[in-house]
């Protein structure tokens, strides 16, 4: 595959007349008020188009959209919560899909710690449903109230629990797919062990949408957390953080559930922006660490001496400047504020470029340090804005533009900054999208470090699944 396969710009009336009709008077629009929502982006970086926006109420209609896609060879685009943060969902032409509509969840089994659920359920309400059946959905991330779980699939979300639970990719049994022509794969097994040939619902997991359309998944569970304990410290380096890291990881085995950083500029913002934010010590250090212990057997206040007993430890050896341990649910879901805010928080200070990449975990202080350094060399006043979860090598290396500085002309270092950035990433042995996907925003990156081996077997499969290439063309796979 050299090139994306040339398809129809216009549609003719016919085929729009039939793809109305395979979902029904209330699974489509045209209009523009409807469509404006699902054409663009969360960071304003794409805007797109199509001749119809489709929102299928069951695979069976769903297969037939993309059927008539096929025969057609008119581009397909799935979306989901339209939450992403790199284009993947922005349609360029032909059909949106959205699978909003479908969003029921058809079986929750809580001997198996299993729940089958649509690509339309909002992802906070597979945590409610998990939740009320005494089990845990651990995908934490925070779109979670807005975000599906189609969209989580076909992206591979991270978030917060990834330390203690993985990715997306480790929460899948299995999957519902619509495959580019039409058919519909039925891998919604709920088994731990199935050693039966190639894991197919891999290929899905992470394509954005690329090689079919998830329609449903089987998820795993796990036992419901009873207690937990959140801390909030203050360290001088990256350096002192992972220090902190490892003394925890040793002590608290598997209730270490969450490790997060952040470092001053970053909180500064939230103090900023951020509605009824507080600082939650006097005194201003360099770097901060939010950590969160959990269990479904020990009692809170066993883990909280752990983590004072740790915090204490990492104090004398002047590893940790100060700290905090949240004595209520309140004041830890105030901590826990801090750190989803940021990203929100960062927006009013000005142009952005933002960088999702993860590094071996010893890594983190240089890809930080080393980072700021080559950024402000770039740009000289340049504002780091460094963040994100520590304890599986996945930062957040955002810069913002310096105090009174023109914001197109920053902006305009994007490509610059990128490449120097990801050098760094690659010469730290990482990789340039952790947790945001590939979408349309790195393309240019795939290119550039992929080996043409990788390259050449993703178009491999992506041909011998989707030969006509409908499917979210211009995603993913940059052109040879």
């Amino acid at each position: 595959m050299t090139a994306p396969p040339k398809l129809p710009a216009k549609l003719p009336s016919r085929f729009i007349d039939d793809i109305k009709a395979a979902v029904g008077p209330h699974g489509w629009a045209t209009d523009e008020a409807t469509l404006a929502p699902h054409l663009g982006e969360e960071r304003g970086n794409y805007r797109g188009s199509c001749a119809v926006l489709v929102s299928p109420a069951s695979t069976d209609e769903v297969a037939r959209v993309v059927r008539l896609c096929a025969e057609a060879s008119v581009a397909l685009t799935p979306q989901g919560g339209n939450t992403g943060l790199a284009g993947g969902a922005v349609p360029a032409s032909g059909v949106l899909l959205s699978l909003k509509r479908m969003k029921r969840i058809r079986a929750l089994d809580a001997l198996n710690f299993t729940m089958v659920a649509e690509a339309g359920c909002v992802l906070a309400d597979v945590q409610r449903a998990a939740d009320e059946a005494g089990a845990l959905f651990p995908l934490s991330l925070a779109a979670e109230g807005s975000c599906t779980v189609g969209g989580n699939i076909s992206t591979n979300a991270g978030g917060v629990h990834v330390l203690r639970y993985g990715n997306t990719r480790d929460l899948v049994l299995g999957i519902e797919a619509v495959l580019p022509d039409g058919r519909v794969w039925n891998g919604l097994r709920a088994l731990r062990k199935d050693n039966t040939g190639y894991d197919l619902k891999q290929l899905f997991i992470g394509a954005e949408g690329t090689l079919g359309v998830v329609t449903a998944a089987t998820l795993k569970l796990f036992p419901k957390l009873k207690a937990r304990a959140v801390a909030f410290a203050a360290l001088a380096s990256p350096a002192a953080a992972l220090d902190l890291f490892a003394r925890l990881r040793e002590r608290a085995g598997e209730t270490l559930c969450a490790f997060e950083f952040a470092n001053r500029f970053a909180l500064d913002c939230v103090l900023r922006h951020a509605p009824g934010a507080r600082d939650p010590f006097g005194a201003s250090h360099p770097w901060y660490v939010l950590t969160e212990l959990a269990s479904p057997h020990a009692k809170g206040d066993a883990l909280a001496a752990v983590l004072e007993a740790v915090l204490a430890e990492a104090t004398e050896a002047e590893t940790v400047a100060d700290a905090t341990i949240a004595q209520s649910e309140a004041q830890a879901a105030a901590l826990w504020q801090l750190r989803e805010s940021i990203s929100e928080a960062q927006k009013p200070e000005g142009g952005s470029l933002k960088h999702d990449v993860s590094v071996p975990v010893a890594c983190v202080p240089d890809l930080v340090t080393r980072g700021a350094d080559v950024a402000a060399r770039l740009i000289p006043g340049v504002r780091v804005c460094a963040f994100g979860h520590m304890g599986d090598g996945n930062v957040h290396f955002n810069l913002s533009q310096p105090a009174g500085a023109d914001r197109a002309a920053f902006l305009a270092m994007r490509a610059s900054v990128n490449r120097a950035v990801h050098d760094l990433v690659r010469e730290l042995g990482g990789s340039f999208s952790a947790e945001h996907g590939v979408g349309q925003l790195r393309l240019a990156d795939m290119a550039r470090y992929k080996s043409e081996v990788e390259l050449d077997i993703m178009r491999a499969v992506k041909t011998a699944l989707d030969p006509k290439g409908i499917m979210n063309p211009g995603k993913v796979l940059p052109p040879r």
